[in-house]
């Protein structure tokens, strides 16, 4: 046979063994991960639920979800092992450096509907500071009397029932 032709299936197989290679790395990372739970650890479930570790069996943990609340699961299902402080910052919102550099969001919108002579060097820019008062296009109240306007009509325009 020629060396042109065995060099696809030589590939395929280097490609098979390469993927299979790095499967089983991963494997073995998370096997190890597994294996060195501790009571006390925070874990991420491969369902997404955040909760820590109570007790450890062969193959099953109990975890504590929420206070009080205890739940057995494989240990299989056990996405990830997370450090303290990562935990705490995303089940309990609690975080180390209390100055940190991110901008804090108001819960609601009153601080950035704020009048302008609230805080000075600040324009509102949505109103023109020659522009006239804007006019008023709704519908007026009408006269109290009961006299009608018109002189002899009772109100009624030609295109309404009842009009003479």
């Amino acid at each position: 046979m020629n060396l042109v032709t065995l060099l696809p299936f030589i590939v395929l197989i280097g490609a098979m063994f390469l993927m299979t290679r790095s499967a089983k790395k991963k494997q073995q990372a998370a096997a190890q991960m597994r294996d060195h739970l501790v009571p006390g650890t925070g874990v991420r479930t491969i369902g997404g639920m955040y909760a820590t570790v109570k007790e450890i069996g062969d193959d099953t943990l109990t975890l504590e979800v929420a206070p009080g609340v205890h739940a057995i699961y494989a240990k299989n299902a056990i996405g990830a092992v997370l450090e303290d402080a990562e935990y705490n910052r995303i089940v309990h919102g609690i975080t180390d450096d209390p100055t940190s550099d991110t901008p804090v969001v108001p819960d609601d919108a009153s601080s950035l509907t704020a009048d302008a002579a609230d805080e000075p060097g600040k324009t509102d820019l949505t109103k023109d500071q020659g522009e006239a008062p804007k006019l008023d296009l709704g519908k007026k109240d009408e006269p109290k009397g009961d006299a009608p306007q018109d002189g002899g009509t009772d109100g009624k325009t030609d295109g309404e029932a009842g009009a003479k």
